[in-house]
């Protein structure tokens, strides 16, 4: 690769050489996903076998991505698209990350689609899947050096705390207003992240929902390990509970969206959310159980962070996305009815 640019390379290429008899075939050398596919990159599929995410704009190096990509192979974590390449560019002395090459997995639905189909048809069987597979990729992760200094409760509190009060002032109309009134209860449930942090912190996805869980030709796979986009300041050394509590809770927003797009009941949404979440997390323990590392989940911490998401929900969507603001609207609703916090 000529200068400016270098590549860092993580798997062998699958080969794209072709015979005299392979051209001309009218396939498509390259293509994207689609308007219909939200992504805050440009994602391009090249012969059907790698794809090229470019970085909108280019990113200055650190970045998790490429870290993350060289101790997963190391580590011998396969559920994932297989991570190719990454490919860098000088810029007068400091170096940016301009593109992250993994495989194409075929026939994959991220769960915005595939986990709505499970919801619609009330099927929970995928979660204990689910639960295995996060568990297998935190502890991966959980081998990857850390910063010596210890969770900080007053700094995590704080974050909270901070992400509520934006949720309260981004969030209008009845549903600022009823927002309003259930302030003192979420309060109460954030008031566990004022005690002392005394679990491990290990390196996290960072954004671990649903969208990011692809259902393929062959199974799961866990996909973009580009941190939290909405939140600038986040450690990448996190406790376990985070990630746990942020899948989680995309499982009640998919019973939303399945409310609302598919017209499932709402009675059998909030039963099939608390049943597949159940499973997870039930699967999700065992597993770190079966490898010995029962300490890396803090499950104190899971509500809370919950709680703390949803409010992270409220800003991503008065910021980037109005239209979502109704999922985690109807997960609060579910969680602080009027019998539930008296």
């Amino acid at each position: 690769m000529p200068p400016p640019f270098a590549v860092r390379r993580f798997l062998p290429l699958p080969t794209l050489s072709y015979s005299l008899g392979d051209l001309h075939t009218g396939a498509p050398g390259e293509r994207d996903f689609g308007a219909h596919v939200d992504q805050t990159n440009y994602s391009v599929v090249v012969d059907e076998k790698v794809v090229v995410k470019w970085l909108t704009p280019p990113v200055p190096l650190p970045h998790p991505a490429p870290e993350v990509f060289a101790h997963l192979v190391e580590a011998g974590f396969n559920d994932t698209a297989p991570p190719y390449a990454a490919l860098t560019r000088d810029v007068d002395g400091n170096e940016q990350l301009l593109a992250l090459v993994t495989g194409y997995l075929p026939d994959a639905r991220d769960g915005w689609e595939w986990c709505v189909d499970e919801a619609e048809a009330g099927a929970t069987d995928f979660a204990p899947v689910l639960g295995r597979l996060a568990a297998d990729l935190h502890l991966a992760l959980a081998t990857l050096p850390t910063s010596a200094r210890e969770p900080d409760a007053a700094g995590t509190a704080a974050r909270a705390e901070a992400a509520l009060a934006e949720a309260l002032a981004l969030t209008d109309g009845e549903d600022g207003a009823w927002l309003a009134t259930r302030t003192p209860a979420i309060r109460r449930e954030l008031a566990a992240l004022q005690e002392p942090i005394t679990g491990p912190r290990v390196r996290i996805h960072g954004d671990l929902h649903v969208g990011q869980i692809l259902k393929w030709r062959d199974g799961y796979a866990v996909i973009d390990f580009d941190g939290n986009p909405t939140v600038t300041d986040a450690d990448p050394c996190q406790p376990a509970a985070r990630d746990v509590a942020q899948l989680t809770t995309s499982i009640e927003h998919v019973a939303q969206v399945a409310i609302k797009r598919r017209g499932t009941d709402p009675g059998a949404a909030a039963a099939w959310a608390a049943e597949a979440r159940a499973g997870l997390l039930a699967a999700y323990k065992v597993r770190l159980a079966e490898k010995d590392r029962p300490e890396l989940l803090d499950e104190r911490l899971v509500r809370p962070f919950e709680v703390e998401q949803e409010c992270r929900e409220l800003i991503y969507a008065a910021r980037h996305l109005p239209r979502w603001r109704y999922a985690p609207m109807g997960v609060l609703r579910t969680w602080y009815q009027e019998e539930n916090i008296t």
